[in-house]
C-alpha cells in the first residue's frame, strides 16, 4: 500500500524552505512558549504493548516485523514518538515508541490522543451517506439543491457537480489549501478560518476538469460536505458526528473540536521541521478550522481502529449505502488504489484490500486501515511536515505488515 498524500501532503511537502524564513519566530516555540529543545531521533527506543481493554481478548501475538518498524519509526526514520493499534481478534494490542514531549523525554503512552488530519473524511463520508439512507440527501443530485448559490465561480458550477461527485474527489472543484501559504499557518497557528472564506478561495480558480471525468484530491469538497450536513440537519457537522458515530460506538477519546486549539486528555505533542537538520518545532497548539470537516478531528489509534471495524461490518451504514461507499474509482497511483466515498483501497500483498485513509495536519501524520475479514492497524507518529521519505514508507509498511501478521505472502518490513 503506497502512502497516498492527502490534507497537508503536497502543501507542506516543500514545506521546509518556505517556513524556514520563521523558524527563530513563534512558529518555532511549543505551544505552552516553551521552545522544543531536544532532537526528535534518538539512539534506542524500546516499543511497549498494551492490550487494549475494548478489543476481544485472544492469545498474545510476538509482533516482532511490526514492532521492528515502529522502532525504525523513532530512531532512524527521525520521528519523536509513534504509536501503532492492532485491533480485531485476536489481540487487540496497542503498540508504542519513543517520546509524546521531547522537552520532558515523557515516553508516547498508547491511548495518546492526537489530531487525525484527513482520517476525518470517512467520518463525514459515513454521516453524509446516512442522511442518504435517511432519504434525506441523493447521491446523484446536484449541490446546489442543498447548498443553493454556493458552488458558483470561475467555471465552478454546483448544478453540474453531484454530493458522490464531492465524496469522491471528481468533481473538479479546486482544493483551497493549494492557495494556502504553509509559513502563514505556522505562523498564526491560532488563528480561525470560516468555512465559506475557503471555499470562496478556492472558487476564485477555475476547476481542475469537467464534472465527473477525472480524478483529483480536494479538501475544498469536503468543506462542502460539513456545510451539506449543516443545512440538511440544521446542525454543525461535529455534532452529528459525535451523535451517529461517536456517541454510538463509545469512543471515548475522539472529538472534533471547533475552534478549540488544545488537545483534551493524554495526548502526544505535536512537531513541525523547517529544514532537514532543524530541531523540532511544537505546533501542539493549532486551530483546527483550517481543516474543517476535511481534516480537523481528534482521536486515539485504537478509537479509530473500532471505527474501521464498526463502519466495515455494517454498524454505521445499511448495507446499500455500504455498497456506494466502497464502489470505487481508480486514482492513479501506481500501486493500484482506488477511492470509494471517503474511503480508499488498495491491493495488500497477502491478498485482499485494504480500506482506509491517511492524513497529515500539522504535527501528526497518521493512516488506518482495515480488512473485510477484521484485521484494523492504525500508526501515529507525532511529526509533520518535515518527515522524511523514509518516514512515509514505514508506517505504509507498518499497516501492510499488520493487516497481513500471519497470512501468506506476509510482506518483510522495510521499505529498502
Amino acid at each position: 500500500m503506497a502512502r497516498f498524500r492527502r490534507m497537508w501532503g503536497v502543501l507542506f511537502a516543500v514545506a521546509g524552505v518556505a517556513v524556514a524564513a520563521v523558524a527563530g519566530g513563534a512558529a518555532c516555540e511549543r505551544g505552552d512558549g516553551a521552545p522544543a529543545r531536544r532532537s526528535a531521533a534518538r539512539p534506542t527506543t524500546p516499543v511497549h504493548a498494551t492490550k487494549d481493554r475494548a478489543a476481544v481478548g485472544g492469545h498474545a501475538a510476538d509482533h516482532t516485523p511490526v514492532r521492528a518498524l515502529l522502532h525504525r519509526l523513532t530512531t532512524r526514520d527521525g520521528g519523536p514518538g509513534a504509536v501503532l493499534a492492532l485491533g480485531g481478534e485476536p489481540d487487540g494490542a496497542v503498540l508504542s515508541s519513543g517520546l509524546a514531549d521531547v522537552q520532558s523525554d515523557t515516553p508516547m503512552r498508547a491511548d495518546s490522543r492526537f489530531r487525525i488530519g484527513s482520517l476525518t473524511k470517512p467520518f463525514v463520508a459515513t454521516v453524509v451517506l446516512q442522511l442518504v439512507g435517511e432519504g434525506r440527501v441523493a447521491l446523484d443530485t446536484p449541490v446546489e439543491r442543498y447548498l443553493p448559490g454556493v458552488v458558483r465561480g470561475h467555471g465552478n458550477d454546483g448544478r453540474r457537480i453531484t454530493v458522490r461527485q464531492l465524496l469522491q474527489h471528481t468533481s473538479g472543484i479546486p482544493d483551497y489549501l493549494d492557495h494556502i501559504e504553509p509559513e502563514d499557518v505556522l505562523r498564526a497557528p491560532l488563528t480561525h478560518y470560516d468555512p465559506r472564506a475557503l471555499v470562496r478561495l478556492a472558487l476564485a480558480h477555475a476547476p481542475d476538469f469537467e464534472p465527473g471525468t477525472n480524478w483529483r484530491y480536494s479538501n475544498t469538497g469536503y468543506l462542502l460536505a460539513g456545510m451539506l450536513i449543516e443545512r440538511v440537519t440544521g446542525h454543525p457537522y461535529g455534532d452529528e458526528i459525535r451523535r451517529r458515530v461517536i456517541g454510538p460506538l463509545g469512543l471515548r477519546r475522539t472529538s472534533v473540536p471547533g475552534d478549540g486549539s488544545e488537545i483534551p486528555g493524554p495526548h502526544a505533542r505535536g512537531y513541525a521541521r523547517t529544514a532537514k537538520d532543524a530541531p523540532p518545532m511544537d505546533i501542539t497548539a493549532l486551530n483546527p478550522t483550517v481543516a474543517g470537516s476535511s481534516g480537523s478531528m481528534i482521536s486515539s489509534a485504537a478509537d479509530f481502529d473500532r471505527f474501521l471495524d464498526a463502519l466495515l461490518r455494517g454498524r454505521l451504514l445499511h448495507p446499500a449505502q455500504l455498497r456506494q461507499m466502497m464502489r470505487t474509482r481508480p486514482t492513479g497511483s501506481t500501486d493500484g488504489g482506488a477511492y470509494g466515498l471517503g474511503l480508499e483501497s488498495h491491493p495488500l500483498p497477502c491478498g485482499g484490500l485494504a480500506w482506509g485513509h491517511d492524513g497529515g495536519i500539522p504535527g501528526y501524520e497518521t493512516a488506518g486501515a482495515a480488512t473485510a475479514g477484521g484485521r484494523q492497524a492504525t500508526v501515529m507518529v507525532n511529526l509533520y511536515p518535515g518527515n522524511t521519505g523514509a518516514q512515509n514508507a514505514d508506517m505504509t509498511s507498518a499497516i501492510r505488515t499488520a493487516l497481513c501478521e500471519g497470512r501468506s505472502s506476509n510482506p518483510s518490513p522495510g521499505h529498502g
